[in-house]
């Protein structure tokens, strides 16, 4: 049974225009055409659409999704647990944000101050690594983007994690793709991560970047600074640096 594209776009809560933009790029065509020319859209679509809208609401781009939808080694039922333990982790994360915001809430309803540690508590405690200013400042105290650099308060070093912490869920939704690190999304991640270094160090060249990134292979340790052990994936180490310099190619 075929089903109109105004339907399914009602069904869905998206507009004509989207599925004739998925159907464009190649994300969504439809199995059949009615007798006008019109597109028609069977049982099999809709599961696919179903899949491209859970992925697209999880925050996944429109290139990603369409590796994640296209894998030939996942089956439907792989991609809803796939989906159920990202949506899982999503509400973990705004659950631990509302009761963090209530706790906000119920101290100034009773004039209390929090303390700056369970105002930022909710972006994940960073506590910087023991030894961690020494060593990078022996590194790379001489460079001129580390001469330039400010000290980070509480407050940027709560936001830097935040940051982190998601850049790490999109490395890893590009690993889990099976992306090439010279990809457009990859090399979006490498300078955002030079971004992120320049916070620290204030500008961050993309040959310190390359330094850095080379480290992150040959000292697994200095990976961990920016991907904990526990968000790695296989090869993490060597994806991110093949990223950044695929990012830095042509650019110094």
């Amino acid at each position: 049974m075929g089903h109109p594209v105004g339907k399914v776009a009602a069904l869905a809560g998206i507009t004509v225009r989207t599925l004739h933009h998925y159907d464009e790029i190649g994300l969504l065509s439809p199995g059949g055409r009615t007798s006008s020319g019109y597109r028609s859209y069977d049982d099999g679509d809709l599961d696919r659409l179903q899949r491209i809208l859970f992925y697209r609401e999880l925050g996944f781009p429109l290139e990603t999704i369409a590796t994640l939808v296209d894998d030939p080694g996942t089956d439907a039922d792989a991609h809803l647990e796939r989906q159920r333990e990202l949506l899982v982790a999503r509400i973990g994360e705004l659950g631990r944000m509302v009761a963090a915001v209530d706790r906000v809430m119920e101290a100034r309803a009773m004039g209390n101050a929090l303390t700056p540690e369970e105002k930022f508590a909710v972006f994940g405690g960073f506590t910087e690594p023991e030894g961690y200013a020494e060593e990078a400042a022996q590194r790379w105290g001489n460079t001129p983007e580390w001469q330039g650099a400010a000290t980070p308060s509480k407050e940027d070093l709560a936001a830097g994690e935040a940051a982190r912490q998601d850049w790490v869920r999109r490395l890893n939704a590009v690993l889990d793709a099976g992306a090439a690190p010279d990809g457009a999304e990859a090399k979006e991640l490498a300078e955002e991560h030079r971004t992120m270094l320049g916070r620290v160090m204030g500008e961050c060249s993309y040959r310190t970047q390359q330094r850095i990134g080379e480290l992150y292979v040959t000292e697994p340790a200095q990976l961990e600074f920016l991907v904990r052990a526990a968000e790695q994936r296989p090869g993490t180490g060597v994806f991110v640096r093949a990223a950044i310099r695929a990012n830095a190619a042509g650019r110094e």
